[in-house]
């Protein structure tokens, strides 16, 4: 390292050193040596080089959720027992679920279908 300390700075500086260049004696590193290389380095970046290393290892996959789909959860559901949904900044399954029971006539205007806000408020 001391012998390539100008090129070990400026991998070191790199916003995303999980893909770039190591310098000349490292460029050959594999995917998971380069990652005990940036846990002791750059631990910032492990995050990063993890995503790499399970996409070409195991396939996109294992990296990137599939949409939530409530229609296709749906077929799970049974007559009787509670759905609870833990939600997210941002996220409202509501007029999915609505959706849903329009569709099974069911709804808040009748009566037959109860929301109940379990979180804030």
């Amino acid at each position: 390292m001391e012998s390539e300390a100008i090129q070990w700075r400026k991998w070191y500086g790199e916003e995303k050193a999980e893909i770039a260049d190591l310098p000349r004696t490292f460029k050959d590193l594999g995917l998971f040596h380069r990652m005990l290389l940036l846990r002791a380095m750059r631990p910032d970046r492990l995050s990063g080089a993890l995503t790499v290393f399970v996409t070409e290892n195991l396939g996109e996959d294992f990296v990137e959720q599939q949409p939530f789909d409530i229609f296709e959860a749906y077929h799970e559901m049974q007559a009787g027992v509670p759905v609870f949904f833990v939600l997210f900044p941002g996220v409202d399954p509501t007029p999915e679920v609505e959706k849903i029971g329009k569709t099974k006539g069911v709804s808040i205007a009748d009566g037959t279908f109860i929301n109940i806000s379990m979180g804030q408020g």
